[in-house]
C-alpha cells in the first residue's frame, strides 16, 4: 500500500482544514515546495498535492506553489483541486504532474473523466469525497445526492488510474479514517481505491492495508502535527 503525503495549497501555503473548511486552515507551512523536499527526503514514493482555493474558484489557483512542488521533487505528484477542462488537464501533465484528479467534474461532466483517461493512460483519477455516502462537489461545498459507491461504479470501464476516496467528516479531525466505508468502495470495483481522511496514527495505516483491497492512503495532519513519523510509517508499510 503507498503511503501519500498531502500537502494542501491555500493561498500559496501549505495548510490543513477540519471537515473541509477553509475557515478552519492552519498554517503548517509557509514553503510549500520545501514541505515537499523533506517528505521525499523521509522516503516518500508519491505526493499528494490539493489546490484548495482552485476547488472553490473552479480554476487552478495555486499554480506557482504546484510548479514550485514539481520543480524541487523527483517523485510522481497527483493534484486535484479546480481542475475541471481538457485545457487544465493537458497543461498541468504538460508541466510533469503524473496524476490529475477529477472530483467535481466526475459528478457533473462524466464525458470529460472518460475523454480524458483515453487521451491520458493511466494519468487520470477520481476524487469521490462523500460525506454520509453522499458525493460533495465545488470544495465540499455542496452536498449532491450521487451516492459515492454508485459514482465510482459508472467509471468502471472509463480508464481511470485510481479512485481517491476521502471520508470529509473525518477530514483532518485526526479520529481514524473510515476504514469499513473505504474497503467497501474498494470491493466494489476492481480501480484501485487511496484512502483519505482521518489517517492519525500508524495503526490506522495498518488497518487500510489489512483489508487487503485499498491500494494507498493519504496522510497529512498527522504528519504535520508529529502524530505519524513518515519514514517509520513507510518501513512498517514495507514490511
Amino acid at each position: 500500500m503507498i503511503l501519500y503525503p498531502a500537502i494542501d495549497l491555500k493561498d500559496g501555503k501549505a495548510v490543513r482544514l477540519l471537515r473541509g473548511d477553509m475557515e478552519k486552515a492552519t498554517v503548517f507551512n509557509d514553503d510549500p515546495a520545501a514541505q515537499a523536499r523533506a517528505f521525499v527526503e523521509a522516503g516518500c514514493a508519491w505526493l499528494h498535492l490539493v489546490d484548495l482555493n482552485g476547488a472553490f474558484a473552479g480554476a487552478p489557483v495555486n499554480a506557482a506553489a504546484v510548479e514550485a512542488i514539481l520543480d524541487a521533487c523527483p517523485v510522481p505528484a497527483q493534484l486535484g483541486g479546480g481542475i475541471r477542462d481538457m485545457a487544465t488537464i493537458e497543461g498541468w501533465l504538460d508541466k510533469g504532474l503524473a496524476r490529475v484528479i477529477l472530483g467535481t467534474v466526475a459528478v457533473e461532466n462524466p464525458d470529460l473523466v472518460r475523454a480524458a483517461a483515453r487521451a491520458f493512460p493511466g494519468k487520470v483519477a477520481v476524487g469521490i469525497d462523500a460525506r454520509g455516502g453522499k458525493v460533495a462537489t465545488k470544495g465540499w461545498a455542496e452536498t449532491t445526492d450521487v451516492d459515492a459507491t454508485d459514482l465510482a461504479r459508472s467509471f468502471e470501464d472509463a480508464g481511470v488510474a485510481a479512485i481517491i476516496y476521502t471520508d470529509i467528516n473525518r477530514d483532518g479531525a485526526m479520529q481514524g479514517p473510515n476504514v469499513q466505508a473505504t474497503a467497501a468502495l474498494a470491493r466494489a470495483v476492481t480501480i484501485p481505491v487511496i484512502a483519505s481522511g482521518g489517517v492519525s496514527a500508524l495503526d490506522d495505516l495498518i488497518a487500510l492495508r489489512d483489508t487487503g483491497v485499498i491500494a494507498g492512503a493519504i496522510s497529512g495532519r498527522a504528519l504535520y502535527d508529529g502524530a505519524l513519523d513518515l519514514r517509520a510509517a513507510l518501513t512498517a508499510l514495507a514490511d
